[in-house]
């Protein structure tokens, strides 16, 4: 509009200021509440909830905490030790009443999870006490396999093997001390744990040293527990005794390591601009003269993966036997298949044993061993209490752009090759 200015009628276009040569009218000299929006406050690039960053100090994930103990049930164990094959994918119908998604297919991610039966070799009874649990004492089977001997020993074809050898003399008069043993552990122990091992020959990850772990004994009173757990010894337990198709688990384990990072890879910060002095993935300000210390909650480069982490219900979409020679056939989808997609699975091999598909991704590479634990909590969300029927089980090869479910498929579709006739 136009202003007064010594009684004379000016427009505003024409006024400037006098050490600028931009009219008054520019957007530079708007009032502040007619300033565009410039952003001060950002949420922070990575959570603080993991800190410390650093390489986990147990290669299989540890169970910090066992579901709640429910002595109405029957003695059960709470967790397995499952091997990380690699991942697929399938077709489902969605039940989920006022869904949009409701009785319409859907193609979900899942993990194949390889886990033969655990031996189980020991139990372990404890004492509750004001700092927590203490161990009473330890009861071992009489007859150990040398895959779990192995765990014993930095190195075992240098040793002379003689773990155990005088603990089985324990057995010889009828087993007096182990029953003295056991009878302790009904005395005087509140919470009763059984050692399982792996059967790490029956898979092929290059390892023959098993891994050992203790898995809690829920349900029923204590002498029941102590009862359930002597009677498993030198047994195998197979996963459906512990989990069953349709049921929630969570999955402990450790990341993929990736060494040493810096902070664009490790915290997501920004990247600086183009032209920045000594390098532009990094922390423009690792903070202000006083506090006069680098605070905790600046990103700084370091050690990125290898790290512990429990996630939490996890739905279990299968449970295949491994004896059975098509255990990736579905009602709906009636070839002769196995779960190994064409080609085996990548860096992996053949699942040759019992197998898990879990919903969605898993922590770690594959080979490594994951622990899985039945949920802390009772489960009652929809997603927890819907039944699974799965349509289709993706075998395509997982290396290249996968078109046959089988190698029959691709023989009959390519016809004879050279490599064939050869």
């Amino acid at each position: 509009g136009a202003s007064a200015v010594d009684g004379r009628r000016v427009h505003e276009a024409s006024l400037r200021c006098p050490i600028s040569p931009l009219p008054l009218s520019s957007p530079v000299y708007r009032r502040r509440s007619q300033m565009s929006h410039r952003k001060f406050e950002r949420p922070r690039h990575g959570s603080l909830g993991f800190l410390p960053r650093k390489r986990a100090s147990r290669h299989r994930g540890k169970v910090k905490s066992f579901p709640k103990d429910d002595r109405s049930k029957a003695p059960h164990l709470t967790a397995f030790l499952a091997y990380k094959a690699g991942m697929t994918h399938i077709l489902r119908d969605v039940d989920k009443p006022g869904s949009k998604a409701h009785k319409k297919e859907v193609v979900e991610a899942v993990t194949v999870l390889e886990a033969p039966p655990m031996v189980v070799v020991g139990m372990v009874g404890y004492v509750e006490t004001a700092k927590g649990l203490r161990a009473l004492t330890t009861v071992w089977a009489e007859h150990l396999n040398d895959e779990v001997k192995r765990r014993f020993y930095k190195n075992w074809y240098r040793s002379k093997k003689k773990a155990f050898t005088n603990y089985v003399k324990k057995y010889a008069d009828g087993q007096k001390d182990i029953n003295a043993e056991l009878e302790r552990i009904k005395q005087y122990c509140q919470c009763v744990r059984v050692l399982a091992h792996t059967q790490i020959r029956k898979i092929k990850v290059g390892q023959k040293k098993a891994h050992l772990m203790e898995i809690q004994v829920n349900g029923g009173d204590l002498a029941a527990k102590v009862d359930f757990a002597a009677q498993m010894f030198e047994k195998q337990v197979p996963v459906d005794a512990v989990f069953a198709k349709d049921e929630m688990c969570d999955v402990i384990g450790v990341t993929k390591g990736h060494g040493y990072e810096g902070v664009t890879t490790r915290w997501g910060c920004s990247r600086l601009p183009r032209k920045t002095h000594r390098g532009l993935r990094k922390v423009a300000c690792i903070g202000a003269w006083h506090p006069a210390k680098v605070q905790y909650s600046v990103p700084r480069a370091g050690q990125n993966g290898y790290h512990h982490r429990t996630e939490m219900n996890k739905k279990i979409y299968k449970i295949g036997k491994g004896a059975e020679e098509n255990n990736a056939t579905t009602e709906f989808d009636l070839t002769e298949k196995s779960i190994n997609p064409v080609g085996g699975f990548p860096h992996y091999g053949l699942v040759r044993e019992d197998y898990l598909l879990l919903k969605g991704c898993v922590v770690g590479p594959r080979k490594r061993v994951v622990t899985l634990r039945k949920p802390l909590f009772e489960q009652t969300q929809r997603n927890a209490v819907e039944e699974v029927t799965l349509k289709f089980i993706d075998t395509s090869s997982k290396f290249g752009h996968g078109r046959f479910q089988t190698l029959e498929e691709k023989d009959k579709f390519m016809g004879m090759r050279k490599k064939a006739s050869i």
